[in-house]
């Protein structure tokens, strides 16, 4: 069950539900790779399994009982490496909070193992506020003495977790707790194309800068707001809020959601990621609802670089 029972402590002008992928996105480095590559198979057998995926001789799940079978370490003692190598994105923290302020449920959607990540950010955010976040991903058992982990994997897919099915149950708890004519504003943050699907069903996506979600949605023209760092995103959500707040007449009068703010989820081809472009004026606006293809373009990559925090 996704989180979207977070209390607001600011007025919250629409329902915005968040959903993050997190290893390339808000870690920066892959924490199942971390594990293999120091204690388990190693990096060059890792990357073997890679290319057997990328060939198609082997699927996700084969390879990832394999990688994960071949940790023998205890749970904690796989985290002394992780300590020292891992490291977040430099506005996440900050990023996170907003999102508690203001009421916006934030929950990660990964194919890594939730044990892993919960202790990540565990570690990370302190375990009170870690516990806000609703992690969405595979499972596993891992024995006392940490011989061969094992997966148990959330959906019967080849990822072992079906990212798309995963948004959209969250869309429609959300929906359940809305006013007959709310529509909630559904986000999607990535890095790769293994987010696409989850993407798909969002109405905006972020897309991390330089790497191979946003190349993806470069060729195939697919409206995205690329970052650079969690600050970014909150920089751009509170351009959403501040015109959500403009349409439905300010602080203290009650707020309706606009039907159209859903449209595009509605009427787009199966080919486009719906987006929410702040900055339209409503004449550019009915255009991008009606004509989509045509009116929705990439945002260009304007953000100034920033910089990860150590883990």
């Amino acid at each position: 069950m996704t989180n979207t029972n977070m209390k607001p402590t600011a007025p919250q002008k629409r329902k915005i539900i968040i959903f993050s992928d997190f290893d390339g996105t808000i870690c920066m480095q892959d924490t199942g790779h971390v594990l293999v590559d120091n204690y388990g198979c190693g990096a060059a057998v890792r990357g073997e399994f890679e290319r057997q995926i990328k060939s198609g001789e082997r699927s996700f799940r084969e390879v990832s009982n394999d990688m994960w079978g071949s940790l023998t370490i205890p749970f904690e003692d796989g985290f002394e490496i992780m300590e020292k190598t891992l490291t977040m994105d430099s506005g996440f923290k900050e990023f996170h909070n907003y999102c508690i302020e203001n009421g916006f449920p934030f929950n990660v959607i990964s194919a890594g193992l939730k044990p892993v990540l919960r202790r990540v950010l565990d570690s990370f955010l302190g375990e009170k506020t870690s516990s806000d976040i609703e992690i969405i991903a595979n499972d596993a058992v891992i024995p006392t003495d940490g011989s061969k982990w094992l997966p148990v994997w959330r959906h019967n897919v080849d990822s072992g977790i079906d990212k798309a099915l995963s948004v959209d149950e969250g869309r429609a708890q959300a929906e359940a707790q809305c006013e007959p004519d709310e529509i909630p504003l559904i986000i999607f943050i990535g890095d790769g194309v293994s987010d696409l699907a989850a993407a798909r069903q969002a109405d905006v996506l972020f897309a991390r800068q330089g790497l191979a979600l946003e190349k993806y949605c470069q060729e195939n023209k697919i409206p995205f707001i690329p970052f650079v760092s969690f600050v970014d995103i909150k920089h751009e959500i509170e351009k959403i809020s501040r015109e959500d707040q403009a349409k439905t007449g300010g602080v203290g009068k009650p707020v309706r959601y606009n039907p159209r703010a859903n449209m595009w989820r509605r009427i787009s081809s199966k080919e486009a990621v719906p987006t929410l472009m702040a900055a339209a004026t409503p004449t550019n606006e009915e255009k991008m609802f009606l004509w989509p293809e045509t009116f929705s373009e990439p945002k260009p990559a304007t953000i100034n670089e920033g910089e990860a925090t150590t883990f």
